[in-house]
């Protein structure tokens, strides 16, 4: 894949799917305790209900043995917790996977009743795990993923309790996406920065907004998936990336995301923003230069916004317009009103009325 043609690609798949999620409302949740609870993915299985001394036999019954075609090792068989979820995004399947200390194989026989060829993609959420194919050994953490081949032998040694998304991506569409010969069988993926964080934090958007999201929602998100996965992967580690002007689109897409989940937060800086995405201070003006807004500004609209879409709503009209601003970050009730009536001409109070007005 040359320059022309990974930026081209970059940008494409970074505007869809922001456009996709946008559209699904995934960031217009006020986040409170009043609001609605975020959604989860569907429930294959869990241990949490059984009896302890059954809960690994159930997992090797029920998962082991019909789901995965695995053998399963528990370092301490008599204390299993495990649970998956999962959801669909097309052609894409999406695991939350919970699982105690062991080593899972996949061997031949394994592989003989499998009935497509697939690569697995993880993400991890916590602790660390080995993935051992064809003489490597991939050493996975929260801070860096691993894609390999769900199709041939290989042994994952986890340590600890586990956590992490899955992905399970078809071979024959996944390897379109790379010229001939460029799709690695088995590699890491660094999520901590670039195109491997961007690809990961997409992932979690979508695991954490699955049961929200229309079925052709899910399949075009799934699709834009497996093309930023394929342009993480492509570009690996390369020196120009971090100069690339798509790169630093996908980055300020990062940091939005970031801020949008913290918005809630009174004491939110841009200290803590810049410490907590990896970047100066200076580089955070930097990269929102395109916006045509200062940070500061960026966040007080996104506010203003998650404000009036509460007042809006009937089911949060128990909450005051003080309450409501409190909750979303706003620490001077008086400033709030002032700030919101510059922005949409009327007042919180005034759109308050006009909204059970038109309910009634």
């Amino acid at each position: 894949m040359n320059a022309q043609t990974f930026c081209v690609g970059a940008q494409r798949v970074l505007r869809e799917a922001d456009r996709n999620l946008r559209s699904a409302g995934s960031f217009c949740a006020l986040h409170s305790q009043t609001s609605l609870q975020r959604a989860t993915m569907d429930l294959v299985f869990t241990t949490e209900e059984l009896d302890p001394a059954k809960r690994f036999a159930a997992w090797q019954d029920a998962i082991c043995d019909h789901y995965v075609h695995v053998d399963v090792n528990a370092v301490k068989p008599a204390d299993y917790q495990g649970f998956i979820r999962e959801a669909q995004f097309g052609s894409v399947t999406m695991s939350d996977v919970f699982l105690s200390e062991q080593r899972i194989s996949r061997r031949d026989r394994h592989i003989a009743k499998l009935d497509k060829d697939c690569y697995y993609v993880q993400f991890l959420q916590q602790g660390s795990m080995d993935v051992l194919q064809a003489g490597q050994t991939l050493v996975t953490s929260p801070g860096i993923g691993a894609i390999f081949s769900a199709s041939d032998a290989y042994d994952l040694e986890c340590s600890n309790q586990f956590r992490s998304l899955y992905l399970e991506i078809p071979r024959k569409e996944f390897s379109s996406r790379f010229a001939e010969g460029k799709m690695p069988s088995a590699a890491t993926i660094a999520t901590g920065r670039g195109l491997g964080r961007i690809a990961a934090e997409f992932c979690a958007l979508l695991a954490s907004e699955a049961s929200s999201l229309e079925e052709t929602a899910r399949t075009r998100l799934g699709h834009e998936l497996m093309d930023v996965l394929a342009l993480a992967l492509d570009m690996g580690d390369k020196d120009e990336f971090s100069e690339d002007a798509t790169a630093r689109n996908a980055r300020l897409r990062s940091v939005k995301a970031w801020i949008e989940e913290h918005l809630t937060d009174p004491d939110l800086s841009l200290e803590k923003i810049a410490r907590n995405n990896g970047v100066s201070l200076r580089h955070l003006h930097y990269l929102f230069r395109s916006t045509e807004m200062s940070v500061s500004e960026w966040i007080l609209n996104r506010r203003l916004q998650r404000c009036y879409d509460a007042l809006m709503r009937p089911e949060l009209r128990a909450l005051s317009v003080t309450e409501i601003a409190y909750r979303l970050g706003f620490s001077s009730s008086s400033h709030f009103s002032t700030v919101f009536r510059r922005k949409f001409g009327h007042s919180p109070s005034e759109l308050r009325r006009r909204q059970m007005t038109s309910i009634e």
